[in-house]
């Protein structure tokens, strides 16, 4: 299974959480407002376009949304945000990318890093490991569908790869051209299961046993954490693995 698609396939089988959905709901709202700031017009803001549509695939009520992009742009009051990526190390020296929003640096600093030394992790400094990683966009299709229709229209849209495993196909597309591959594969009558603009690793760590174990575990608590709007690791787990860790 290709890295990215790793821990998104891990949270689908652990099943959505209801206790979860308001704080995906409140990370989902930050990322519209902190994109507003550069404008509140989703067609000349790229980034803005993102947030909306990563919102509204997750049901955010469309009036929500609209005061997110208010408060961006300054229309109505709403919290200061920060941004910015912390960058560390997991077990057996995975490399992982924090993205957090905060309204109070020093303490998400802290706990950040009691989460990495709590789940055999480390804090490291900037660039430590963030050359592991490309942004790019990813459409995700089930790999039972058709390689080929995906693959022709993926090269008519302009996407530069087309990744294919037993678990799915990804079409790959530089950040600027992931919304114009998107609409031409739904333009296609294709059906993707999820459609973002994420960081891809070079390079994949293999991990077993308990190594592993604490490599999710420590995934997990990154993502539950409030300040936390993603996280990325190059790690790998063996299918066999996943299963018995699963259950």
């Amino acid at each position: 299974m290709s890295g990215h698609s790793k821990w998104s396939n891990i949270k689908h089988r652990k099943g959505a959480q209801d206790a979860k959905r308001g704080k995906t709901f409140t990370k989902l709202l930050k990322e519209v407002t902190i994109a507003a700031r550069s404008g509140s017009d989703p067609s000349s803001n790229f980034r803005l376009r993102i947030a909306i549509d990563k919102a509204k695939s997750e049901n955010v009520p469309k009036d929500t949304i609209e005061r997110a992009i208010k408060k961006g742009a300054g229309e109505l009051e709403g919290e200061a945000y920060e941004e910015g990526t912390f960058e560390g190390y997991g077990p057996g020296g995975v490399a992982i990318l924090v993205e957090f929003m905060t309204d109070n640096r020093t303490r998400t600093v802290a706990d950040i890093r009691h989460i990495f030394s709590k789940h055999n992790g480390n804090l490291g400094v900037t660039g430590s490991v963030s050359f592991l990683f490309d942004r790019k966009g990813v459409i995700s299709f089930p790999g039972d569908q058709d390689y080929d229709a995906i693959f022709e229209a993926a090269l008519e849209a302009g996407a530069e790869d087309v990744r294919n495993d037993e678990d799915a196909v990804e079409v790959i597309t530089a950040p600027d051209d992931f919304i114009e591959v998107r609409e031409t594969l739904a333009g296609k009558g294709l059906t993707w299961e999820t459609a973002e603009v994420t960081m891809l690793p070079q390079t994949m760590v293999k991990l077993e046993g308990k190594q592993a174990e604490q490599m999710l575990k420590l995934m997990d608590k990154l993502e539950d954490y409030d300040d936390v709007q993603n996280v990325y690791a190059n790690f790998d787990i063996a299918e066999e693995d996943l299963e018995q860790m699963m259950g």
